[in-house]
């Protein structure tokens, strides 16, 4: 008769040192993170989730966000609104457009102005850097200032320049010769040009540094190797440059949209407040919603919100294009 002898239980293993300490070196990375997290949890998702709880309610007053009365209710009536009216779909293509250009822009000149800096010598390059950063060291409010008063309508540089063309060439070119007094931005489609002008002027200077710092990485092997084989600039740029620095240009993508899809400070000084609906686009459309008499912050916050929404949407359908083309490649 054969006896089964019951294995004896085993004790579970103690931790040893070096188990204890490779757990706490798994650890200590989101450990030195959650600082990072908690000042970003307080400074942007907490007032974040603050415009989307007002974008469900009616806010009509300053008592209400002091929380002295109470926020009704309107669950999507807000977002029912916006999206129903018509003038909704006229900022949303005003901003659409408007960023699409400048984001086009900003890069061209932004990647140009890099692959000259690379081509230039040390001395050179590091002068015309400085210069060119002096745009992107600007702030937004004395920048826009300074070019409202380059196309004033009086003593404006651009007018002085109209107005000291010949009489007869300005007459043949744009039908009159007198420009004093012409009003810049009274026109939807020059005001957007200047706008245009004015973001370009303050962005491209990001890019072509960002772009240049990405050049010093490419290996100039290739290059010479590129040009012994016969290749011009072009095809050497698009064949082993871009290449190379697409994760670089895909970021800058991603950045310059949201920027020129949230620009607000640069149309609120050119178009000097909110009066000029025809150019509104959805930044300025959330601030005179929430802001003009009578205030409605709850129609203002759920434009903020969805123009949140679309950034969000566009992001996430570049970076998922950019990692696409990641794989295949």
């Amino acid at each position: 008769m054969t006896t089964l002898t019951e294995a004896p239980e085993t004790s579970p293993a103690r931790e040893t040192p070096a188990r204890r300490r490779r757990r706490v070196d798994n650890l200590l990375p989101y450990a030195l993170l959650l600082p990072c997290l908690a000042i970003i949890g307080v400074l942007l998702l907490w007032p974040l989730g603050q415009v989307v709880v007002m974008s469900f309610h009616r806010l009509n007053n300053v008592r209400q966000l002091r929380g002295d009365r109470e926020w009704p209710w309107v669950g999507l009536g807000n977002y029912t609104q916006i999206l129903s009216d018509p003038f909704f779909r006229t900022v949303l293509r005003n901003t659409v457009l408007f960023a699409v250009a400048n984001v086009a822009l900003t890069m061209i000149l932004g990647t140009l102005v890099g692959l000259l800096l690379n081509r230039l010598g040390r001395k050179m390059a590091t002068f015309v850097a400085s210069c060119v950063m002096l745009a992107w060291a600007t702030p937004a409010l004395t920048g826009t200032i300074v070019w409202k008063w380059i196309f004033d309508d009086t003593s404006g540089l651009v007018t002085w320049l109209f107005n000291a063309l010949p009489d007869g060439l300005s007459q043949g070119l744009f039908g009159r010769s007198d420009w004093t007094g012409y009003g810049w931005f009274n026109s939807p489609l020059l005001f957007f040009s200047i706008l245009t002008l004015v973001v370009v002027w303050h962005s491209f200077p990001f890019i072509a540094v960002s772009v240049l710092a990405g050049l010093k990485s490419v290996p100039s092997e290739l290059h010479e190797a590129a040009r012994v084989d016969g290749a011009g600039p072009w095809r050497v740029f698009w064949r082993i440059t871009f290449p190379l620095l697409r994760p670089v240009f895909g970021i800058l993508i991603v950045l310059s949209t949201i920027w020129d899809f949230k620009v607000f400070t640069q149309q609120f000084v050119l178009a000097g407040g909110t009066q000029d609906r025809p150019t509104f686009m959805l930044s300025i459309y959330s601030y005179a919603e929430a802001f003009s008499p009578p205030p409605k912050y709850g129609l203002g916050a759920a434009i903020a919100v969805i123009l949140t929404l679309i950034l969000l949407v566009v992001t996430g359908l570049y970076v998922r294009m950019v990692l696409r083309q990641e794989d295949e490649s």
